[in-house]
């Protein structure tokens, strides 16, 4: 950015002279309006631009009348994507609301859309661009303005954006693929190759308007593809001026959207997608993406990814290459998680302990103290008989064998990952993109008022705020997110307060003796799960609710840190997002995990919560099944919910429209047809990442206690996958084409994701499973001797595993109600000395085992699998060998062509010199800056 000289004051799209408008007179109320709301439009000296503006703007005479985009009559072409002329391409479509045709009492407020409407139009056109208006056929009302880039146009705005572009083709040789010997069974998985051509692979290099020869070119109308036009297109929409008040600009056609202005702007979609279009002039991709990639018969085929990139730009085909790659990784996943459970399921019959627990003459005799205060009653281990075989399913050994193995699945995503996004950047062109400069967001250019010295360049340069106000509006975003998060926290509290309320309603309700209304439920109807699944579901409906009321202060926040580029704006949103995800999703699963259970005492000595709520306490196989349940609650109802949301919700809006304007046999052009789908939001992409990646920490973090976990992952994705691609294709108007080189701040989150999985996978079989206690009385407590040798065994763990509790210990507040002098002692699952010892209801030497054994495992299992995934980070390369190969020559190849323009424009300047040795030894008393005038 630079500054304009002092003498350089240029009037720049002057408002005309009150009373004089389009060449027709106005109303006194408008003149006044106007006489008020418009000031003579003049660059002031204190004003910055960007420095890319300054050669688009142009000298406007103060009296000139603003100009109007050329009306048209429809052509009766339905799929037309060009003017009327057939020959000018449309890039962009704004549409707004004649207010000319509205009631007399609104025109006041109308007037102003309007004026700013032409003011915005006219500035577009004098940069250049060129527009033409069309009535709808439908709504008199609507006007459809087009919008075409000329080519002179696309290559200054080529070069702005750094866009890369062909060279060159491609003269390296690709490596045969070591599965090429499958390709027989591999292709019927790929997309129809007689209808999606592979691109031809060039050699690019970022465009520039001075060397135009060296550049690919075949036909100047195919040159810059659909996509590269819109985004170039909607650049300098959002950078067009519609009010200047001062040294105060107002520009952007998002703002101008916001406040109804236009109704709506986008790109056009190239045809129908269920209808082949025969016109020569339509790609018919979209037909394609729909045929070979959207539609329900194509779940099984691989994505298209180039032709994703193409149509919808770089940013949605990065996106679904990344939800497609990661799908795949969860299928070798799925399979191992669907082998432990079945493992579990088969041996949940075979399985000691909850043998012992379903035995009447061992279960069935063991008599567990009330888990709470007076309401509660005495009960049998053995009523837990189904939940102890449900949770053998989740609780063996092969858990064990696949948190290990999933510890060291996420590392290999990562790492594969990362290399084949470095792939796709050389392919898609996008390796230097985030080295080049971004352009600034017109938000933030928009307020800066302030001036500042530019560390690195020392240039002056206007900024929206000083020092002190950025600490102010971070230190102000970091409180209000802190403030979310403990409301986040607070609402855990409540729903925890409820369970130990629940637990005691159900206990004193499930437990009577004249239930029997569910007598064939009451050994599945227990306590703790009519707990767990009740405080499970309104977990989830608490869930959702926060989620729609943080969403808007995040945004909120964000916008009020006015970040300086777009990937500054989304990384920051991101980050506030997830950090709000994570406490909101994963807390509870982390209560019941890590707290629950863990400090409730013993019968005779509680744990109470705010000195009036008896802490909750597990079953006596644990809490994982609890655990378990939450997972299956929340992952099933969030993936229900978002496909309701993404499906259902957009076709029923699109469904009514239809109706609504059903009832014309009039041709409807292209652009109409698309104003008829839904808007596709500008943060519609965030929160595609956000689902999947809230996804992933389920995956990741809980997969210990639940390995279904990616087998639901794995299903939901393949329906992920279809359904998004269908709403994109079908249901919403074309996104607006974006480039991006990864999937951003995503990337760091699921590298921590994968760092605190290993620890919460340990901790999760060491506190909240009961394998560290099995394994430590098998290995310690359990040796019977057999003959000449001891052997040996898990009989008698449930014995070993609870503890013994005088019933004439309890305190009153506590004893329950009733007479139960039958019953002088009762059992709690606990390792403490029995009444009579000197040492009762102290920790024994089992638990101190127990506990050696845990931090034991924790340790062991998290250095063993840390050490593992930093070797195979460290010998998987991120950058493929012949993708480096491919970027080095294609540098190359750009150095020579740079090269090779410096000497035609050093021997052009040279022209009069006679020979050859004059010439060789005038070049070499140049300066770098002569030889290349971009130095």
């Amino acid at each position: 950015m630079r500054r304009r000289p002092e003498t350089d004051l240029i009037r720049l799209f002057d408002a005309p002279a009150p009373g004089k408008m389009n060449g027709g007179d106005l109303t006194e109320t408008e003149t006044e309006e106007m006489e008020g709301d418009v000031e003579l439009a003049i660059i002031h000296e204190d004003v910055v631009y960007p420095e890319e503006f300054l050669p688009t703007y142009q000298t406007i005479n103060q009296d000139a009348a603003l100009s109007r985009p050329r009306l048209a009559e429809f052509n009766d072409k339905p799929d037309s994507l060009f003017f009327n002329d057939g020959a000018r391409k449309i890039d962009f479509i704004l549409v707004y609301e004649d207010e000319d045709k509205k009631e007399f009492e609104k025109r006041h407020a109308y007037q102003r859309r309007k004026r700013r409407r032409e003011y915005f139009e006219a500035s577009l056109m004098k940069m250049g661009l060129e527009l033409e208006a069309t009535q709808s056929v439908i709504d008199d009302k609507l006007m459809f303005v087009k919008v075409h880039m000329p080519w002179d146009m696309l290559c200054t705005y080529a070069e702005v954006l750094h866009i890369k572009l062909p060279i060159q083709p491609n003269d390296l040789s690709s490596r045969p693929s070591p599965w090429r010997f499958f390709d027989f069974i591999t292709k019927h998985f790929y997309p129809n190759e007689d209808l999606i051509k592979k691109e031809a692979d060039y050699f690019t290099a970022p465009f520039e308007k001075d060397r135009l020869e060296f550049f690919h070119i075949a036909d100047k109308d195919s040159f810059f593809t659909p996509s590269m036009r819109s985004r170039m297109a909607y650049y300098l929409l959002s950078r067009a001026p519609y009010e200047i008040r001062g040294s105060v600009k107002k520009f952007g056609i998002s703002k101008l959207l916001d406040s109804g202005v236009y109704k709506a702007a986008y790109p056009l979609h190239d045809c129908q997608f269920n209808v082949r279009t025969e016109d020569p002039d339509c790609p018919n991709e979209r037909f394609l993406l729909y045929q070979e990639w959207a539609h329900p018969k194509s779940f099984y085929k691989m994505q298209p990814l180039d032709l994703i990139r193409k149509y919808y730009g770089e940013k949605i085909g990065i996106y679904f290459a990344w939800l497609g790659f990661y799908t795949i990784m969860l299928t070798l996943a799925a399979i191992v998680g669907l082998a432990c459970f079945i493992f579990g399921y088969k041996t949940q019959e075979t399985s000691t302990w909850s043998k012992e627990v379903c035995d009447p003459e061992i279960g069935g005799k063991i008599v567990m103290c009330p888990q709470c205060d007076r309401e509660c009653n005495y009960w049998r281990l053995n009523s837990t008989c189904e939940a102890s075989k449900k949770l053998c399913i989740f609780d063996n050994f092969g858990t064990l064998v696949f948190a290990v193995f999933m510890s060291i699945w996420v590392t290999l995503f990562l790492e594969f990952w990362k290399r084949y996004q470095a792939q796709l950047e050389y392919e898609w062109d996008t390796v230097e993109f985030l080295e080049q400069e971004e352009p600034s967001r017109p938000e933030y250019e928009a307020k800066c008022i302030y001036e500042r010295k530019n560390p690195i360049t020392g240039v002056k340069e206007k900024v929206p705020y000083t020092g002190c106000g950025r600490c102010v509006r971070v230190s102000l975003g970091i409180g209000t997110v802190i403030f979310w998060i403990l409301l986040i926290l607070a609402s855990i509290v409540a729903i925890t307060v409820y369970r130990l309320a629940a637990f005691f309603a159900f206990s004193a309700r499930l437990r009577a003796q004249d239930l029997k209304e569910l007598e064939p439920l009451k050994e599945y109807v227990t306590p703790q799960m009519a707990t767990s699944v009740t405080a499970s579901l309104i977990s989830f409906v608490v869930i959702m609710i926060l989620n729609i009321l943080y969403e808007r202060v995040a945004i909120w926040i964000t916008n009020f840190e006015l970040p300086r580029t777009k990937t500054d704006y989304e990384n920051s949103l991101t980050l506030k997002m997830f950090l709000f995800q994570f406490v909101n999703y994963y807390s509870s699963c982390f209560y019941i995990a890590f707290f629950k259970g863990k400090a409730v005492g013993f019968p005779g000595d509680p744990v109470y919560i705010m000195g009036k709520y008896r802490n909750e306490e597990c079953d006596p196989g644990g809490c994982l099944i609890e655990l378990t349940t939450q997972l299956s609650i929340i992952m099933g109802g969030k993936a229900i919910w978002n496909n309701i949301q993404e499906v259902l919700l957009p076709w029923v809006k699109n469904l009514i429209f239809r109706y609504c304007t059903s009832a014309t046999e009039k041709i409807i052009p292209r652009w109409e047809q698309d104003y008829r789908l839904q808007p596709y939001a500008k943060l519609g992409l965030f929160y595609e990442y956000l689902e999947m990646v809230i996804q992933f920490g389920f995956v990741t973090l809980f997969v210990a206690s639940f390995p279904l976990a990616p087998v639901l992952a794995l299903v939901n994705n393949l329906f992920e996958i279809r359904v998004d691609a269908w709403k994109i294709t079908t249901q919403f108007r074309r996104v607006v084409p974006e480039k991006a080189q990864d999937i951003g701040a995503w990337q760091p989150i699921l590298q921590g994701v994968a760092i605190l999985a290993v620890a919460t996978n340990a901790m999760i079989i060491a506190f909240t499973s009961d394998m560290i206690p099995r394994l430590v009385y098998y290995w310690s407590f359990s040796v019977f001797p057999y003959g000449e040798h001891a052997q040996h065994t898990m009989e008698g763990y449930i014995n070993s595993s609870l503890s013994v509790f005088n019933t004439s210990d309890f305190l009153e507040d506590s004893r329950p109600l009733g007479n139960f002098t039958n019953i002088p002692s009762c059992r709690y699952r606990d390792f403490r000395f029995p009444p009579g010892h000197p040492r009762k209801y102290e920790f024994d030497m089992r638990y101190w085992h127990v506990i050696a054994a845990k931090m034991a495992f924790i340790i062991v299992v998290e250095h063993i699998v840390y050490l593992t995934k930093f070797v195979l980070s460290y010998v998987i390369p991120d950058v493929p060998y012949a993708v480096r190969e491919q970027m080095k020559r294609e540098k190359y190849l750009t150095q020579v062509i740079l090269h090779e323009t410096n000497l035609k424009l050093v021997t052009k300047r040279l022209r009069p010199v006679a020979n050859d040795d004059e010439i060789k030894e005038t070049q070499a008393g140049l300066s770098m800056e002569e030889l290349d005038p971009d130095l």
